[in-house]
């Protein structure tokens, strides 16, 4: 029965710190784009390099 005197309090407290990092993220803007980064994967890159010179770390342009 005493450890109920330790539990609520410290499962209020974290409940007080998920809601205010939940806050702190919507003020942020973390919320305002969430199509974009997901489409992001399926655009491709301009121009690939190719196996040898990728190999060595450089391109010839």
């Amino acid at each position: 029965m005493n450890i109920l005197l330790a539990l609520i309090p410290i499962s209020l407290a974290l409940l007080g710190l998920a809601i205010y990092a939940f806050v702190w993220a919507v003020r942020k803007g973390q919320y305002d784009d969430l199509d974009t980064p997901a489409l992001d994967i399926l655009v491709d890159d301009e121009k690939p390099l190719p196996l040898a010179n990728a190999r060595r770390g450089h391109a010839d342009r």
